[in-house]
């Protein structure tokens, strides 16, 4: 199994005036799937990622990544495990404003000794002829894209997407996921996407329902391929 959460909890506060983010959370995804988290607001979604993430420390519980307990890593060792294996994607692009689309996606490339081929990925994503083009200079659908080339220049066995289209237009949003959908199938990667959007869920194998920081988990045995999904 590639990912495993046991028995997680992650709550805030002090003693007596307790929250509950994630409350005995326990799941498994297997590596190269779809999965999609929903939740309303406040719900524990952004909590789950970025524990997956080792950007959150949880309280007690063992998350498990390619047989990893990342749980019990030191500081320095969670920061090379999110070099090795992580690439994440933000609703918002976080671009470097100053650097071209092809020097953002740069920066991410040499952080990896098996980095992806940048012009195989300026093609992938369709943005080989913003290359020379700075971020101002482009679309949110273009920036969108060069934030998710940047994330998967260095090779991540796992990308993780905070709301990927929660900044973009209906026909932008449709195209991020086709272009998510295809990623996984070109490279294998393995996906977690949190989203707002029920309907992102149709293409997920598994979809991950939190709220009140528990998880429910629905196998999707015939995913809908992107570029049908309707909303």
């Amino acid at each position: 199994m590639f990912i495993e959460m046991r028995n997680v909890k992650k709550f805030f506060g002090t003693q007596g005036n307790f929250i509950d983010v994630l409350n005995d959370v326990s799941l498994q995804i297997e590596e190269g799937q779809v999965c999609v988290v929903l939740g309303p607001s406040g719900s524990g979604k952004s909590t789950l990622l970025n524990a997956i993430g080792g950007l959150d420390k949880v309280n007690s519980g063992e998350i498990l990544i390619d047989g990893i307990n990342i749980t019990t890593l030191s500081q320095k060792k969670t920061a090379i495990y999110r070099r090795d294996y992580l690439g994440f994607v933000f609703q918002f692009y976080n671009l470097i404003p100053n650097l071209t689309v092809r020097e953002n996606i740069q920066v991410s490339e040499h952080l990896s000794k098996t980095p992806l081929d940048i012009d195989e990925l300026l093609e992938v994503l369709n943005i080989s002829d913003q290359q020379n083009n700075y971020p101002s200079q482009l679309s949110g659908g273009q920036q969108q894209r060069c934030s998710v080339a940047r994330a998967l220049a260095k090779n991540p066995k796992l990308l993780l997407c905070d709301e990927p289209t929660g900044a973009l237009d209906y026909n932008s949003s449709k195209e991020m996921l086709v272009l998510l959908e295809k990623i996984n199938k070109k490279y294998g990667t393995t996906i977690m996407i949190i989203t707002h959007n029920e309907a992102i869920k149709n293409m997920a194998d598994q979809v991950f329902y939190i709220r009140d920081g528990k998880v429910n988990v629905s196998i999707n045995k015939q995913p809908v391929p992107a570029s049908e999904i309707r909303w």
